[in-house]
């Protein structure tokens, strides 16, 4: 009987050490998956180094607020959505962003800083025109400036699509869209070189007239474009070098590409009202029909987007066909 009631005993510390061993093994594993959780939850970042300074990103952050049109046109194109960006002087082909979903941010030159503190964004983006506000953005959120070297166009251009695909995981898509890019302006630029017609190009601004050559913030319908300067003396300024009516008849230009700055920021006379009087008649670019009147709202204001060149590229080969 002693015998039967030890063996008994035996036999239940037997399955109760077993079931202890069992409940420790599963306690072993609950931190392992907590861990597991914990290693899910980290957001990958990316660090982007830039002429202003640089800056820790989130990879595909959910809240940013953009100054720049050219980059809202390329996130448009890249089906990224942003949260804010300045509406007056918005573009024609970026009237989707008047939606009120999209949170005004102020203007090109004066951020809106309390709506933007309130919006609490995950990156903002900025360029030339909101350089100075750089250090007080920086201080609500990570900020990217984006610079567009007239100077160098598709070299700047292309490097600040390449930053806008690591951010937002779009490499592919940008390397895709770059390669058109790249083959419609070879083709625009072979068809410029063998025409042997040179150009000229007049920012018009409410009854003055400045010319911009090689190296200009439009140099690009030169260097890119291959569209040979009539002067290739222009000086180089952001304002451009102011001209007469007289200068454009003894140059002559066998092409003038002219961007109406007034269409943009208003004012009293048009790019036509100005340029089409009895001296310009005069001119084989009048004659022939060769004034090719440029989208100011794309030229003057959202330069460096995937479309926005895109249509630079097809404007000035319809221009000189």
């Amino acid at each position: 009987m002693y015998k039967k009631k030890s063996l008994i005993l035996t036999v239940l510390l037997v399955v109760v050490s077993m079931f202890a061993l069992t409940a420790c093994g599963s306690n072993k594993e609950e931190p392992t998956a907590k861990d597991d959780s914990k290693k899910e939850a980290v957001t990958d970042t990316i660090k982007v180094t830039h002429e202003l300074g640089e800056a820790t990103v989130n990879k595909n952050p959910k809240k940013v607020v953009v100054f720049d049109y050219g980059v809202i046109d390329s996130l448009d194109k890249m089906g990224i959505e942003i949260n804010g960006l300045p509406k007056s002087n918005l573009p024609a082909f970026l009237k989707k962003y008047e939606n009120d979903k999209y949170e005004d941010i102020g203007t090109l030159f004066e951020p809106n800083f309390e709506k933007i503190h309130e919006m609490k964004p995950d990156l903002i983006i900025i360029s030339g025109r909101q350089a100075k506000q750089y250090d007080e953005l920086n201080k609500i959120a990570p900020t990217v400036y984006f610079n567009l070297d007239g100077a160098n166009y598709m070299d700047s251009f292309k490097e600040n699509m390449k930053t806008l695909g690591k951010i937002f995981d779009k490499e592919s898509v940008i390397s895709d869209e770059l390669k058109n890019i790249d083959d419609s302006v070879k083709k625009l630029s072979d068809k410029a070189k063998s025409n042997g017609k040179n150009g000229l190009v007049i920012l018009a601004n409410d009854g003055t007239l400045s010319a911009y050559g090689e190296g200009s913030r439009f140099g690009i319908i030169h260097k890119e474009f291959g569209v040979t300067p009539v002067d290739k003396n222009i000086e180089v300024s952001n304002h451009g070098q102011n001209i007469s009516f007289e200068y454009i008849v003894e140059k002559d230009p066998d092409h003038i590409f002219v961007i109406d700055r007034t269409a943009v920021v208003g004012g009293n006379t048009s790019a036509k009202q100005v340029l089409e009087n009895d001296l310009i008649k005069n001119t084989k670019a009048y004659k022939n029909k060769q004034i090719v009147y440029l989208n100011p709202e794309i030229w003057y204001i959202s330069t460096g987007g995937l479309n926005s060149t895109m249509e630079m590229i097809k404007e000035v080969e319809e221009g000189i066909k």
